[in-house]
C-alpha cells in the first residue's frame, strides 16, 4: 500500500512506476560537471518554463547547500539522473554549484577507516 503523499507514482510491489530515464527525458549525461560531493544551492532565480515535479523538488531541497549525493538520496533517484536534473537547474540559473574541496587526501586510508567505524557505531 502506498502512502497518501506518494500518489500513483510508487507501488510497494513494483517500486517506482516512473522509470528514472523518463525523469531525465532519456538523457544520461549532465551538461554541467558535477561530482557526488559537489554542493548545490538555490540562487533565488525562478526557472523559466516548465521543468517538472522532480526539478521542483530538487530546487526546494537546494535551499541550503546540499551535496549531489544527499539530493539523490532525498529524491530517491540514481545519482546519474539527479545530476541531469541539477544540470538543468544550473543551465536555467536556478542553482549554483561549488566543487568539493579537499585539504587532505580524500582517499586516505585512516580517514576512510574512521568514517567506516563511525558508521558501524551508528548501526
Amino acid at each position: 500500500m502506498t502512502a497518501p503523499q506518494d500518489g500513483p507514482w510508487l507501488d510497494d510491489a513494483a517500486g517506482r512506476l516512473v522509470r528514472p530515464y523518463t525523469v531525465s527525458d532519456g538523457r544520461t549525461r549532465p551538461t554541467t560537471s558535477l561530482d557526488l560531493l559537489s554542493l548545490v544551492m538555490a540562487t533565488g532565480a525562478t526557472p523559466l518554463g516548465y521543468l517538472g515535479p522532480e526539478h521542483s523538488e530538487a530546487l526546494k531541497l537546494c535551499a541550503h547547500p546540499t551535496s549531489v549525493a544527499e539530493l539523490a538520496a532525498h529524491l530517491k533517484l540514481p545519482a546519474a539522473v539527479t545530476k541531469v536534473l541539477l544540470s538543468d537547474l544550473v543551465d536555467c540559473g536556478a542553482i549554483t554549484t561549488k566543487p568539493p574541496t579537499f585539504h587532505d587526501n580524500p582517499t586516505d586510508r585512516s580517514l576512510l577507516e574512521a568514517v567506516l567505524d563511525g558508521l558501524r557505531r551508528q548501526l
